[in-house]
């Protein structure tokens, strides 16, 4: 899959092709529908597809301060969609001038004149172009003016929930990492690089590698997960290990600032500098505060046993 940033690397001579637009964070089970349906729609005509997102997100430049938790970074969101069979990763920059851009202005220059766009495939609730003027219906008369055809693909729900993105964050931000794989289709992934951290877990028996994530970073609630340790092994591989998260202060020790950690079970190594990822599959149990050392090893000596039930590890 090709991957480009701003429509200058849009390679000269770039045919016609089926675009769908989109923030597309998560990759969610809604996003794999569209994007299913253009892949299905190009191969129908003989065409390459497209998906073009945004970075930052544009609530960012919109209300700033406001940037909703990430769910998926840029790399593994284009990771996701080549999977799903998409031929390019259009990334726009969201600036303010783009903000500006009238509908009509985006449709010509971004899907018309660069993409050579013979179809667009977008839910029936997105929006473009300033002020979000723009929706489906005037996009499918867009389409008529300068060439596309349009289809709006309705939201999928279960049980009346509509996956969305912002569901997503809500499930994950309540510690709900079970309904959380349910809509993305997948446990929710974090991830970052092992930093040292006060090697307190080692004295205690349980050595864990602390992971530095990236900002905005969508963390689950205080608590302890069962997961998996996600890390690329030496011949490019990957391996997926069963692990006990935490995430929290560590409250017993009157800590402040709030750490991501995994214990992997029956590993030990310490993964310094390396870049891995934690799958979060099963909520254990919330942070608590303990009287004293023995109480918090004991606990964590039964979610160890207890993640290892949960992943036959």
């Amino acid at each position: 899959m090709q991957r480009w940033r701003g429509l200058e690397a849009v390679p000269t001579g770039w045919g016609r092709s089926v675009v769908t637009v989109g923030v597309f964070d998560g990759v969610h089970r809604g996003h794999q529908q569209l994007i299913g349906r253009a892949v299905e729609r190009a191969r129908e005509r003989g065409l390459l597809t497209v998906l073009v997102t945004f970075d930052p997100h544009p609530a960012e430049l919109i209300r700033p301060g406001s940037h909703p938790a990430r769910l998926t970074s840029l790399r593994r969101r284009a990771d996701l969609v080549a999977g799903l069979g998409v031929d390019a990763f259009c990334v726009l920059p969201f600036t303010t001038e783009l903000a500006r851009t009238e509908p009509a202005e985006f449709a010509h220059e971004v899907l018309v004149e660069r993409l050579h766009a013979a179809d667009v495939v977008v839910g029936c609730n997105f929006t473009f172009g300033r002020s979000a003027a723009g929706d489906v219906a005037l996009l499918a008369q867009l389409g008529q003016r300068f060439g596309f055809g349009v289809e709006g693909l309705e939201l999928i729900t279960d049980d009346g929930i509509t996956f969305s993105s912002t569901y997503i964050r809500a499930c994950i931000d309540a510690g709900d990492v079970e309904a959380a794989t349910a809509a993305l289709g997948r446990p929710h992934r974090i991830e970052g690089v092992v930093v040292h951290g006060d090697r307190r877990g080692r004295e205690l028996g349980f050595p864990t590698a602390n992971l530095s994530t990236p900002p905005y970073a969508a963390l689950p609630a205080d608590g302890v997960y069962a997961g998996r340790f996600a890390i690329t092994t030496v011949d490019g591989g990957s391996s997926l290990l069963p692990a006990a998260i935490s995430v929290g202060t560590n409250p017993t020790f009157s800590g402040r600032v709030r750490t991501v950690e995994a214990y992997v079970l029956d590993v030990d190594e310490d993964y310094y500098g390396f870049e891995v990822a934690l799958d979060f599959e099963h909520r254990l149990r919330g942070q608590e505060r303990f009287d004293g050392v023995e109480a918090l090893v004991a606990q964590m000596r039964r979610d160890v046993e207890r993640t290892r039930e949960l992943l036959g590890g």
